[in-house]
């Protein structure tokens, strides 16, 4: 009876690690879903933004409207992230790579 207590509860154990694994994988995509709308509104706001400079448009009551979302936005999730630089992961370029190619190998292209 020992070995099946033993074997029962490294179950149990394996079990809880996977539901603690779960919930990690949720607060992931939960993040990126956050992101990926963040940055939808950034969009927006900056497309307004730029309809009204060079159109003239006024549209400012929409871009009021996008500032408003974006503000009870931050008041959930924290603040936005409006830093060009950063990827889709969140992480920056490291000095010196950003916009460079990488050489090809010598004595040939690559495609």
């Amino acid at each position: 009876m020992a070995l099946f207590d033993k074997v029962k509860e490294q179950a149990s154990q394996l079990a809880q690690k996977a539901q603690e694994a779960g919930k990690a994988g949720q607060a992931k995509i939960e993040d990126a879903q956050a992101k990926r709308k963040s940055d939808a509104m950034l969009r927006d706001l900056g497309a307004a933004l730029y309809a009204q400079k060079t159109t003239g448009a006024d549209n400012s009551a929409e871009i009021d409207r996008i500032v408003g979302e974006l503000t009870a936005f931050e008041a959930e999730h924290g603040p936005v992230a409006t830093d060009d630089a950063t990827g889709a992961d969140g992480s920056t370029p490291s000095a010196g790579t950003a916009g460079e190619a990488e050489a090809p190998p010598e004595g040939g292209f690559t495609l």
